[in-house]
């Protein structure tokens, strides 16, 4: 006889498992159901001892970047590919004259087969010097950032999401959809250019999108159970991709590398942070509505969980992390240590009224319990406890503000950006 989950498996196959296991795990967001929790102390070494200095701190941001690597993320392995950007093309009339529109291709593996991440760039034309850049990943294209037409659709793999896509291929209705979350016009009126890139380009976005992407070429011949329990997830990988994308820009004379501004948005947020934490050479991290595995501290219990997250995306975590799904308080670390450790480089944080999945509270406390490393660091973060007034932007070092509205990267939203960038980035 058939057993019944290979039963269950041929009825629902794979998405309706994880959809009903899923609808099995308890989702909280009621504030007064939060359990009890107490935070690891950043600024404790893991012996007990305690950090008192500049340089202890050195030494303690090592032991937690080691905790976050094998608990969360996953160790990216040394000696991958790093080799410069070839041009696809480069356009000096962008936008109507506004810019200068560069698209490269960065080889992140080797041949054969190599896997190829397309940098789109824009730089105001006006510029007299090397200019600060934002720089993100973009979730379905390059060519769902812009208006311009003469963009090249993505050509791999979109999630269902992507508005205009068909089967997970790009098309022709795609084109700009996703502009409002990139003003890059205004971007540019500030004086700032603009980079992005698809994350899928790095390696797709669900399990068995490692087979893709650069986990794959490094790992050739690996299964999804061949992982070790410390090897890298696809938020590693994606965040291994920016550094790389950062090796890209540092090469454009018309580019200061010393003001790159480093943006995420939801998983890409979580990525962001990762980037940021792993890889000084980024002078600001901004995230935006990030929430579980992101800015949101684990042991709250609101909203998205670690249990619902590793059910719903295994693959962006290394295989350790599942082992804290019923235990967060057991995880050696917490979120405001990932945030801690872009110090003292400038990092913002933000939420949105409405996405409760992403814990705004949670997102807001994990910036505050970061202010001590700043304060050690002689900085200041976030003001207090409590959580400012809705649509009001706080915090010195540390920033943050919640928006009225849903979960989105909005011109609100980028208003608070370009003025933290402003202030800390000397512009």
């Amino acid at each position: 006889m058939i057993h019944r989950s290979l039963m269950l498996a041929a009825a629902l196959g794979l998405t309706g498992i994880i959809a009903m296991a899923q609808e099995k795990v308890p989702i909280n967001q009621v504030e007064e159901k939060v359990p009890p929790y107490t935070l690891p102390d950043p600024l404790q070494f893991s012996d007990g001892s305690s950090v008192s200095s500049p340089n202890d701190w050195v030494r303690r941001r090592r032991e937690l970047l080691r905790l976050f690597e094998a608990h969360v993320y996953g160790t990216i392995p040394t000696g991958l590919t790093r080799r410069s950007p070839s041009p696809v093309s480069i356009r000096s009339d962008s936008l109507n004259g506004l810019a200068i529109r560069k698209i490269l291709q960065v080889p992140l593996t080797d041949e054969p087969s190599p896997v190829l991440m397309e940098l789109m760039v824009y730089l105001p034309k006006n510029a007299t010097s090397a200019v600060p850049i934002f720089l993100g990943l973009n979730f379905s294209g390059n060519h769902t950032v812009t208006p311009e037409t003469d963009v090249p659709l993505s050509r791999g793999w979109l999630p269902k999401s992507a508005t205009g896509a068909t089967n997970h291929i790009a098309t022709e209705a795609s084109r700009g959809t996703d502009s409002a979350a990139w003003p890059i016009e205004q971007i540019l009126a500030r004086g700032y250019g603009f980079a992005t890139a698809h994350y899928a380009d790095i390696e797709p976005d669900f399990d068995g999108g490692w087979r893709k992407g650069v986990r794959g070429r490094a790992l050739s011949g690996h299964t999804r159970s061949g992982f070790a329990p410390e090897d890298w997830g696809a938020i590693s990988a994606w965040s291994w991709g920016l550094s790389r994308a950062f090796d890209a820009l540092a090469e454009d004379p018309l580019i200061d590398s010393k003001r790159v501004a480093l943006l995420g948005h939801s998983r890409l947020g979580k990525t962001a942070l990762w980037a940021g934490a792993r890889d000084p050479r980024f002078a600001l991290v901004i995230v935006n509505e990030s929430g579980e595995g992101g800015a949101a501290l684990a042991r709250r219990e609101f909203g998205e969980t670690i249990l619902r997250i590793t059910t719903s995306f295994p693959h962006w975590f290394c295989g350790r992390f599942k082992n804290y799904s019923r235990a967060a308080e057991t995880l050696p670390t917490d979120q405001h240590e990932l945030i801690a450790l872009i110090a003292p480089r400038p990092v913002y944080i933000a939420s949105a009224q409405e996405d409760l999945w992403a814990d705004p509270k949670g997102e807001y406390l994990a910036g505050w319990h970061a202010t001590p490393v700043y304060q050690l660091l002689g900085l200041q973060g976030l003001p207090s406890a409590s959580m400012p007034t809705l649509n009001s932007s706080v915090g010195d070092a540390v920033g943050y503000h919640i928006r009225s509205g849903k979960h989105a990267l909005t011109a609100i939203d980028w208003g608070h950006y370009l003025n933290f960038a402003d202030r800390h980035l000397n512009h």
